[in-house]
């Protein structure tokens, strides 16, 4: 009876149907999978933990003294980067002054003292993306002690692993120590000590001043960009206030503490004064260092790997470029300075670079006033709201612009055209063209033909407040590099297709394997529209157009900017090209002035700057074809008439 009410009470089993069948399934994959996700990572993180070891900086430092060679793109030798004795003194934690150590993680790592290493936001970007994110003191540690920066998830995995493993073995004391002795703070330095030395010519000690730590912190992120041997004052400054304002923010200094940046202390590298390089491939060392740098390549990495670094520059029109600019320059006045860059407008690839061999400041780098060389882009703005060259258009004396009162001898003519106003050097035209499009207009054709939108981080064409822009805009009152003129020259030149401006071309290591190459940026300039970009290409040419003195079809272009209000100019340019040459050359002073030449006259484009534009555009072109220009000749636009050739004085 009691068996028979069990076996009543008991519950009948469900039938095993498909459905549950395949739920079953699904739960079960489910379990694998995250098992799989959970379980192998932490495998993974465990055998890379046991395996991998944190390098000593002492180790780190030993392999900095090899030297990275630069090669010209021929593979002969450019010049070397040599490590200098003593420029690798190692430094306790405590000689450390505590004000550079505040600086130092205010800038980089403000969670340095409490954090477990590594930075998660950044980890997980690169897990999502295989882009590396920003990384903390500890991170940058690991980066450097291993050579490896690329930004991948293998090396962000081993950061990670490496970072934790650390973090847990060393005290925070240790790993800064570490840190801070094998990063690189430019001009061949690692450590605190060298580059004291180095920038201020001081021991380091507790004397340092805020000013001073701002400023060598501020050499951490990108020293070959941020060293104001290389990009000017300007730069600098403006990098040492961002680390001025972290300070304060961060509770380090009082908001009201005196605090200046350190201009007249900061010496001139001494590598230059002692004679290693000349000053102009001091100028070609730092671009391409700083090139480099922006690639993933910092100087640290390329010693400690034995790399060579092979250059676009051609051995041949570099010599050019210097003797055009030195023999040109020996009969004007001595405070005369000059820059000469010529870029390949297929390539992108730079041929020629000259920043002047009077002083470490490299006159290709840092921005001028363009002047009217400004004006092929106002034309291009026009082009691409519908104007033709021939269209008439107005040239007033006397005209209002953003607020601004321009005034100008109308030397166009009652029939003022485009292509007219080009040829006669007419500011009056382009000005009232300016207005008639506006700023905006002028701005975006100009960056589309090459002109970048900052340059060391500050924005380009634009006023102080890095937002508007002025009335300068119609008369190239804004600042910019020869570099940048090149290469947005050769956009002309190379019918509307845009490359991207460069110095080098690949990077070997010590076996001669290339591990990193430059990578083709071409593409249509205006608009994103290949036939919209050879249409403006080509008509801005056609309005260019000028010989050199073997009869080589050409395009070039004048320019002057004026000095303040007056009618005197401060800096004046020839920018030009061929198909197979763009290149701009830049007359100007250490600071604004008035400037003439040794004849008395005001200094312009077209005497010293066309001169020396000329006599390097002919040589650099000695044996090569000679080829039609722009495609003017195939769709029957005859090409502007010739320039006149001044004779050289």
């Amino acid at each position: 009876m009691t068996l028979a009410t069990e076996e009543k009470d008991e519950a009948p089993a469900e039938p095993d149907t498909p459905r549950r069948r395949r739920w079953r399934r699904i739960r079960r994959i489910g379990y694998w999978t995250a098992g799989t996700l959970v379980g192998v990572p932490l495998i993974a993180f465990w055998v890379a933990y046991l395996v991998l070891d944190v390098r000593s900086p002492q180790e780190v430092l030993a392999e900095l003294d090899k030297t990275v060679v630069l090669q010209y793109s021929d593979g002969s030798e450019l010049l070397k980067v040599i490590p200098a004795d003593g420029d690798r003194t190692f430094v306790p934690y405590t000689q450390v002054p505590e004000k550079l150590r505040d600086a130092i993680v205010a800038t980089e790592d403000p969670t340095f003292w409490d954090n477990q290493g590594f930075d998660p936001t950044g980890i997980g970007r690169a897990f999502l993306t295989g882009v590396g994110g920003g990384s903390g003191i500890t991170q940058q540690y690991i980066k450097k002690s291993t050579g490896d920066e690329d930004a991948t998830i293998g090396r962000k995995f081993a950061e990670l692993v490496l970072s934790t493993k650390i973090t847990q073995e060393q005290s925070k004391e240790q790993i800064f120590e570490s840190y801070v002795n094998i990063i690189s703070f430019g001009r061949g330095t690692f450590g605190p000590a060298a580059a004291m030395n180095a920038y201020f010519g001081k021991k380091l000690d507790d004397s340092m001043t805020w000013s001073e730590a701002a400023f060598l912190a501020g050499m951490i992120q990108s020293p070959s960009v941020h060293d104001p041997a290389a990009s000017g004052d300007a730069h600098a400054t403006r990098r040492w206030q961002y680390v001025r304002d972290k300070l304060v923010s961060r509770g380090y200094v009082k908001g009201d503490e005196n605090m200046a940046y350190p201009a007249a202390e900061v010496q001139a590298p001494s590598e230059t004064r002692a004679g290693r390089v000349t000053y102009d491939e001091f100028h070609v060392k730092q671009q391409v260092l700083a090139e480099l740098e922006q690639d993933g390549f910092p100087l640290g990495r390329l010693q400690q790997g034995n790399m060579t670094v092979v250059t676009t520059l051609d051995r041949g029109m570099q010599d050019i470029a210097r003797k055009a600019l030195q023999d040109r320059l020996k009969s004007e006045p001595k405070v005369f300075r000059g820059a000469i860059v010529a870029v390949d407008p297929k390539t992108g690839a730079v041929r020629a670079y000259q920043g002047g061999d009077q002083s470490v400041r490299d006159y290709a780098g840092t921005p001028h006033a363009a002047g009217s060389a400004f004006y092929p882009f106002t034309l291009a703005a026009a082009v691409r709201r519908g104007y033709g060259l021939d269209q008439p258009v107005p040239s007033p004396e006397k005209q209002e612009f953003l607020g601004e009162n321009f005034q100008y001898p109308d030397v166009c003519g009652p029939k003022c055209t485009l292509r007219t106003a080009m040829q006669a050097q007419a500011d009056g035209p382009f000005v009232a063209l300016a207005k008639k499009l506006g700023p905006d207009a002028l701005s975006e054709a100009a960056r589309q033909a090459g002109i970048p939108e900052t340059v060391d981080g500050t924005p380009t064409m634009r006023e102080k407040d890095g937002f508007l822009i002025g009335a300068g805009i119609a008369i190239g009152r804004y600042p910019f590099r020869p570099l940048d003129m090149a290469g947005a020259y050769a956009t002309f030149a190379a019918e509307g297709t845009r490359t991207t401006p460069h110095l080098v071309a690949k990077v070997r290591d010590e076996s001669g394997a290339v591990v990193w190459e430059h990578t083709d940026t071409a593409r249509p300039a205006f608009d994103d529209d290949a036939d919209t970009s050879r249409r403006i290409a080509e008509d801005v040419t056609g309005t260019l157009g000028t010989s050199l003195p073997d009869g080589r079809p050409a395009a070039l272009r004048f320019g002057a900017a004026e000095h303040g209000n007056s009618p005197d100019n401060q800096d004046a340019w020839a920018v030009g090209y061929t198909p197979q040459l763009a290149t701009a050359v830049w007359i100007g002073s250490d600071d604004d002035r008035r400037l003439t030449d040794a004849t008395g006259a005001k200094l312009t484009g077209d005497v010293v700057p066309a001169d020396i534009w000329r006599t390097f555009m002919t040589a650099a072109h000695e044996g090569q074809p000679y080829r039609p220009l722009g495609g003017a000749e195939q769709r029957g636009v005859p090409l502007a008439p010739p320039v006149e050739v001044r004779p050289r004085r």
